[in-house]
């Protein structure tokens, strides 16, 4: 089965679910026979999904790319992690023009932007190759104006309140 149209989605807001969204719509399109590549950016912690994930393949494929660290550490980030992040947006840039894949998501691509690990432009031109066929989701935090304006399709998880206030750390199983 291929897609009539393909569309770009974004999930952005400072609320929980994004990622936890792109992933159920990649269990979707394998459920309906779809190939889905996920490129995730800046997330190198062992979280739950993984194990999944990689039981889709080959349907599924899936490329981590970066580190938050430098985040929490409040320092900028090193010359090899942008070089690691461009290469992750290279292997993304692949799978979209490939068309062996229905569906592409990039995971954190759009907080990328923010700390610096890609520029919009960068970005844009990626989604700019997308072949009509292809599904394109891009999520994260800080979705910059000139990408809401290329997509077809913003969700925006707010938050309106959360347990993290509260001071419960990130649950195995439920946030990692």
């Amino acid at each position: 089965m291929k897609l009539e149209q393909g569309f770009v989605q974004i999930y952005t807001g400072n609320g929980k679910g994004k990622t936890t969204a792109a992933i159920g719509q990649a269990v979707r399109a394998v459920g309906r026979g779809l190939r889905v590549c996920f490129v995730q950016f800046m997330k190198d912690f062992p979280y739950g999904e993984l194990s999944v994930l990689k039981q889709l393949a080959p349907q599924l494929e899936l490329h981590r790319y970066g580190t938050d660290t430098f985040v929490f550490k409040k320092e900028p980030p090193s010359a090899a992690l942008i070089a690691e992040m461009k290469q992750g947006l290279k292997t993304a840039e692949k799978a979209l023009c490939s068309e062996e894949f229905d569906l592409v998501i990039l995971d954190e691509v759009l907080v990328s932007i923010y700390f610096k690990l890609f520029t919009e432009e960068e970005v844009l031109a990626v989604v700019k190759k997308r072949p009509k066929k292809v599904e394109l989701i891009l999520t994260g935090r800080y979705a910059p104006d000139s990408l809401k304006k290329v997509a077809d399709l913003i969700s925006e998880i707010r938050e309106v309140k959360h347990y993290y206030q509260k001071g419960v750390s990130a649950r195995r199983g439920i946030e990692s």
